[in-house]
């Protein structure tokens, strides 16, 4: 539906903001929910005082990561916009900013609230953190995001005509709060650590979720591919979620037997065959088989969906399916694979797998979704499947 609304039409540099500010959600509130279900499973979260400490030191150091990715997000879209274009608008570039950041700090002070009720919730009521709170902050995050983004860009984009200052004025304003979170943060030591080293996943992974953005932007643009736009968020959604869980998983299995750095016989591996990461009877091994074995029911429960719904641009041919599934499946194998080879050997490089691993994954998962499925429509127009309701 939205691209069709003005702002992304002709503002298109929107789009690669997309999978960037989604993908704000693999960055930050599901590393919030693995570290913080880590915290709970492990006992720094049982009494008051530990909880509230947590709370208010992780709250606030995610609203710093979110500002600075979401200004960063920003400028990585003007300019992806700007070199294959080689126009560029000065209204358009402050719209960016604007949208990007007022979406990522409200989008993420929403989330992390919604992240620490789960989490106190199910540890309350005797369920594992990391299996709940990593799959509702993605599915969560990719919706409010959504949402916000769009009525924030729309709106923003109507006040450009007769009030051009609005747009600076948002972005000096989110801009300005960044001292405050900075100072509550580093009066925790779990945070104060995150505030000072935890930035290169965090911006490493926006930078590859703009280039499936820009693919993304390139797709859509062109009628012929229109029908992708409806899909994205739901191949890069499952993707990320899925991998997000079994990373959060492993994090936790580790952090069981010690602290990042220390060998143990659970530590690094060079590089898992994929047998060991599929097929062995190690519980991690288990876990990765059934978050394969939910892809296909899960993508053809979301299919049914958009299809009853008459969503997207698209006629559902089996052709399309076997694509559309080999896509989804291909995605998931290559990110459970990656994630075991990278928590053990960030465990075993003294990084602690909660704070760096998920947003790389989650990243990965966006652009290998992405340009899958980009790659799916480009073969399926060469082959002859072109849709009779494409732009309808």
């Amino acid at each position: 539906i939205l691209q069709h609304w003005d702002v992304f039409k002709y503002v298109t540099e929107v789009f690669i903001l997309v999978p960037a500010l989604l993908g704000l959600k693999g960055n930050l509130e599901m590393t919030l929910a693995s570290r913080l279900s880590t915290a709970a499973n492990i006992g720094q979260m049982d009494t008051p005082k530990e909880l509230w400490k947590m709370i208010t030191g992780n709250m606030a150091l995610i609203q710093v990561q979110a500002t600075v990715v979401g200004f960063l997000a920003s400028i990585a879209a003007v300019v992806f916009g700007w070199i294959p274009d080689g126009h560029f608008s000065i209204h358009h570039a402050v719209l960016l900013c604007a949208s990007s950041v007022a979406t990522a700090f409200i989008a993420s002070l929403v989330l992390g609230m919604i992240m620490i009720g789960v989490i106190i919730g199910s540890r309350k009521m005797g369920i594992n953190p990391d299996n709940v709170a990593t799959p509702i902050a993605a599915s969560l995050g990719d919706l409010i995001t959504l949402a916000l983004l769009s009525g924030i860009s729309w709106g923003l984009y109507k006040e450009l005509e007769s009030k051009a200052y609005v747009n600076p004025l948002v972005c000096a304003f989110f801009i300005a709060l960044l001292p405050i979170w900075i100072v509550i943060a580093k009066k925790n030591a779990a945070t104060r650590e995150v505030l000072y080293s935890g930035w290169e996943p965090v911006i490493i992974a926006m930078a590859i979720s703009s280039v499936g953005g820009l693919i993304l932007d390139r797709t859509v643009s062109d009628p012929n591919f229109a029908g992708m736009a409806v899909f994205t968020p739901v191949i890069n959604g499952v993707g990320g979620n899925l991998v997000a869980v079994q990373a959060s998983r492993i994090s936790t299995y580790l952090h069981m037997s010690g602290m990042p750095g220390e060998s143990s016989e659970t530590a690094p591996r060079k590089c898992p065959s994929p047998c060991s990461t599929f097929f062995s009877s190690d519980v991690n091994s288990r876990s990765a088989r059934v978050l394969f074995l939910l892809v296909v029911p899960g993508h053809l429960v979301f299919l049914y969906t958009i299809s009853s719904m008459q969503g997207g641009h698209t006629t559902l041919t089996l052709i399309f399916i076997v694509f559309y599934m080999t896509a989804a499946l291909l995605q998931v194998l290559i990110l459970l694979y990656i994630a075991d080879w990278m928590v053990h050997w960030m465990w075993g490089r003294d990084l602690d797998p909660d704070n760096f691993s998920i947003p790389y994954l989650t990243a990965l998962g966006d652009l290998i979704g992405t340009g899958l499925l980009a790659l799916s429509f480009h073969i399926l127009w060469l082959i002859g499947d072109r849709d009779s309701d494409v732009g309808d």
